[in-house]
This record gives C-alpha cells, sequence and structure tokens, in this order.
C-alpha cells in the first residue's frame, strides 16, 4: 500500500525553497512569500490524494493560487491585465533575460502584471519549459509567449529599482538593541519578562506556539554558548540576523511589538532560503 502522505510530506519539503523562490517574487517580500507558501502547503495537504499527476505542476499551481489570493486580500482587488496573442516573440529560453530576473530585486517584480510576473518566475527564475509555464497557469501557449515577452521587457525597465525603506524611529532601533544586548548576555529571563501574555512565536517551517510556552523558545538558544545576534535591514524593515560561528548560513528573527512588549517572534532558523532572497543592511 502507497504511503500518500509520506510521498507528500516528501514532496513538500524538497519543493519548498523552490515554492519561497516563486511566491516571494509573486508578492514582493520574502517573508510575506514564506507566509504564502505555507498556507499553499496546508491547502495541499487538504487537497492530495494518489490520483495527482505531476504532482510538482499541482503544487507549484496551488503555490501560484495562493499567491494570487494574497495579493487580492493586500490590494483589495485584483488587477486585470489581458494579454494579447504577439507574432514576433523573444525565445523563451534566453540566458539573458534569465539573468536578468535572477538578478532583479523583489520589488521590481511587483511592477508586472500578475500574468507577465508568474511567466517570468517560472521560467527566467525557475527555468520551467514554456508548456509546463502554461499548463501551471491555465493559460494559451500564446497568451503564455506574450506575457513572457512584455514581463521581460518591464523587468528590465525596473530591474535597478530599489524597494523604499520603511522608516522607523530612534525609540524602535534603541529597543531592538537592547534585545540584542540581552540575547548575546544570555539574559533570557530578562526577555522572558517582555513576552506579551497573548505573545505568538512562529518558528517557520517548523512549528507555532501561542502564549507561556513560547517562553520555551530561549531554552534552546541558552544551551548553545555560540548563537550570536546582530540589528540589521530586512527589507527596509528591522531585522536580527542571527549566526553560530560553528555552522554555516545565518537565518533572520522578526520582532513585533506592542506596547513595549513582545508580541509576535518570526524565527527563520529551519527556512533558510528566506535569508537568500532578502537584501541585508547593518543597522547604524
Amino acid at each position: 500500500m502507497r504511503d500518500t502522505q509520506g510521498e507528500l510530506t516528501e514532496l513538500m519539503a524538497q519543493m519548498r525553497p523552490r515554492l519561497h523562490r516563486y511566491c516571494a517574487r509573486m508578492v514582493g517580500s520574502a517573508f510575506d512569500g514564506e507566509d504564502v507558501v505555507q498556507d499553499a502547503l496546508a491547502r495541499a495537504a487538504v487537497a492530495y490524494d494518489d490520483g495527482v499527476e505531476h504532482p510538482e505542476r499541482w503544487l507549484m499551481r496551488i503555490a501560484h493560487n495562493a499567491a494570487l489570493d494574497a495579493l487580492r486580500r493586500k490590494r483589495r482587488a485584483a488587477s486585470r491585465h489581458a494579454e494579447a496573442e504577439m507574432e514576433t516573440i523573444a525565445d523563451a529560453t534566453s540566458a539573458a533575460d534569465a539573468r536578468v530576473a535572477a538578478e532583479a530585486s523583489l520589488a521590481a517584480f511587483l511592477a508586472l502584471p500578475p500574468l507577465q510576473r508568474s511567466m517570468v518566475i517560472l521560467g527566467d527564475v525557475l527555468g520551467h519549459p514554456l508548456t509546463e509555464m502554461t499548463e501551471i497557469l491555465g493559460v494559451t501557449d500564446a497568451a503564455g509567449k506574450a506575457a513572457l515577452h512584455r514581463g521581460r521587457a518591464a523587468l528590465k525597465q525596473h530591474a535597478a529599482d530599489v524597494a523604499p525603506v520603511v522608516p522607523f524611529s530612534a525609540a524602535e532601533r534603541a529597543r531592538l538593541r537592547a534585545y540584542a544586548d540581552r540575547f548575546n548576555a544570555r539574559d533570557f529571563d530578562a526577555l522572558r519578562a517582555l513576552l506579551a501574555e497573548d505573545v505568538r512565536l512562529d518558528l517557520a517551517n517548523r512549528t507555532r506556539l501561542v502564549g507561556r510556552e513560547v517562553g520555551l523558545y530561549f531554552t534552546h538558544y541558552g544551551e548553545n554558548p555560540n548563537w550570536h545576534v546582530r540589528p540589521c535591514l530586512a527589507e527596509g524593515r528591522p531585522a536580527l540576523l542571527v549566526s553560530d560561528p560553528k555552522a554555516p548560513g545565518d537565518y533572520v528573527v522578526l520582532i513585533e511589538w506592542r506596547a513595549g512588549q513582545i508580541a509576535v517572534i518570526h524565527d527563520y532558523r529551519f527556512a533558510p532560503y528566506v535569508v537568500e532572497a532578502l537584501t541585508l543592511e547593518p543597522l547604524e
């Protein structure tokens, strides 16, 4: 008897970084992209059965729909763009265009209509052939080619755009620095004292905790003296970059505050692909 649930779990783990690359560019944020991935995987877990053909394409299509839903929620109304068929289209496997897409900022992708954005990400970032792209998106080859051509042209124009920095106050900077100082001094009792009664922990790709259980979050860090955090800007937002000199790869943590207390912790330790999509700057 086939272990369909086990197959789905393995597929999700294998494709999660790839899904994040797609979703982060669709919604213009590495952090929001991870939320979309979690939503997509939850949908897939409910809908999966052993009759699914081409499960990779099926899962990508679910992620695509989840990204579109996220955009609709953010904008209240989805932009609708008709794509006309074009007689002369650029080669769908252009290496130069793929390089432009791979190096473009997440903000640059938001300048594209959804269909153009999807075609460029699927083709030039993830390397899908045209037939798979159009199957995932449910459009004709002609419409897909038109969207790809126009998206590439628009992306070249916007590729140098820089995501706007979200301003935050000196008090917010001081609060983040104080958190980092206490963490690095291993004063975790002081950090636990800052937790709001209804605090939430989102340990991406692993678990979610609420309330008193979140206090256990600091226990693991307290057991390893090598962890070190430093304040930074990630997508223009104040964040903490976490590193361990004895382990490869840094990752980020976001802290949300409410009335001077920690309301939400977003820890991306188990989602290292998130930091790969971020533009990080030191917090001066």
